[in-house]
């Protein structure tokens, strides 16, 4: 009886959806301890073994929340050193704790400085040191391990990161270009965690995108998702700035800026999250071209879209940025019609490619330059005999 009855129960039972399932977490505090020097025996002047070690190592396919899930309590522990005994002489080190981590982690002090990046498979840093064991040298007692709190920050490593107003149409277009499944619905706000969408063509080539959650104004001091949002736009290789033709308007005590004022106050909020982040190639999106009046919209503005310089005198004073972005190029595209998305594929690799061709030729030269002045420092002067 009790088992029909959880049998039916279940049947009307309302999952949450897929999107919901879940947080996503790209940041976790851990406490890290480092194992406890064994014992020395001063009798046969034996040594203690050395504690264990705690180490973080990079492995795709794990994700933050499995690291919590494997250590629900948020610490990690190393094992101690074996005490120096007359059977052995030499203590045994302690259990060493590696602990994998995603792809794309900083490892940062509990107070902010940063320990170490782990942006490639495989790579390992220390978290917390095991203690010495005892010897001669500190009476034969062994010392404690290093403990610290670390606090791992996950930094997604994609070639493209997606720059918006909410409601703008980034999941939209993220779909439309990649086989990412965001969820897509006509108020603003859907994206509420990052994905990585992969965008695909005929020769195999394969680019990595970003859809993040929107931006608000004021992000760059942690209004809105801040710092979550932006902090995904460090390691990215190209911004893909989209904007609505017809403005946005957060709420109704906010003022209504056009595309162009939006592109500024874009512009605005990367340069004083970290202004390095305009060095970045751009490319700008104005989308939503297939509804009514859109072309007559899009041409109040299209003549400064080329040099973001002439526009300045149509931007409010508290939007104008000391830098401005360089916009490789300018598209406008229906994301939900998939118009221009094809040629968007195509801007963004070729965009992609003719930057890292210049990287190549920079470091190239860069590597004479160097060849050159080694052979100077090489050359010998005459002998005196």
């Amino acid at each position: 009886m009790v088992l029909l009855q959880n049998i039916l129960f279940n049947s009307f039972r309302k999952f949450p959806r897929k999107y919901q399932r879940g947080k996503f977490i790209d940041s976790l505090r851990l406490s890290v301890k480092g194992g406890h020097g064994g014992n020395g025996l001063p009798k046969y002047g034996g040594v203690g073994g050395q504690g264990g070690a705690v180490y973080f190592v990079a492995k795709e396919g794990i994700s933050l929340k499995d690291v919590l899930h494997k250590y629900p309590n948020k610490r990690v522990l190393a094992g101690n050193g074996e005490e120096s005994s007359k059977v052995r002489i030499l203590g045994r080190r302690g259990t060493d704790q590696q602990v994998q981590v995603p792809v794309g982690i900083q490892v940062l002090e509990d107070d902010g400085p940063v320990i170490a990046e782990l942006n490639e498979e495989g790579k390992m840093c220390l978290a917390a040191g095991g203690g010495s064991g005892g010897c001669s040298g500190n009476s034969f007692l062994g010392k404690a391990g290093q403990g610290r709190t670390v606090k791992l920050d996950l930094k997604l490593i994609a070639d493209i990161g997606l720059v918006g107003f909410p409601n703008a149409g980034k999941s939209t277009l993220v779909k439309a270009l990649s086989n990412a499944e965001p969820k897509i619905a006509s108020y603003p706000f859907t994206t509420i965690r990052p994905q990585i969408g992969t965008i695909e063509y005929d020769d195999y080539r394969q680019i990595t995108i970003a859809d993040l959650p929107g931006l608000i104004e004021g992000a760059h001091a942690n209004f809105g998702m801040g710092h979550k949002f932006l902090k995904h736009v460090e390691r990215t290789r190209l911004l893909l700035i989209i904007v609505d033709v017809f403005g946005f308007q957060l709420s109704q005590s906010h003022r209504k800026r056009n595309c162009l004022e939006n592109i500024f106050a874009l512009n605005k909020e990367l340069e004083l999250y970290d202004k390095t982040l305009l060095d970045k190639p751009c490319v700008l999106l104005v989308n939503k071209m297939d509804k009514d009046n859109a072309i007559e919209e899009i041409c109040k503005y299209d003549k400064y879209f080329s040099d973001l310089q002439d526009g300045l005198a149509h931007c409010p004073e508290e939007l104008i940025p000391n830098q401005l972005m360089h916009l490789e190029r300018v598209i406008p595209i229906s994301a939900k019609c998939l118009k221009e998305v094809d040629k968007v594929k195509q801007i963004v690799r070729q965009v992609l490619d003719e930057k890292a061709e210049e990287q190549i030729r920079a470091e190239k030269d860069d590597l004479d330059v160097r060849n050159r002045l080694q052979s100077r420092i090489n050359e010998s002067g005459p002998r005196v005999v």
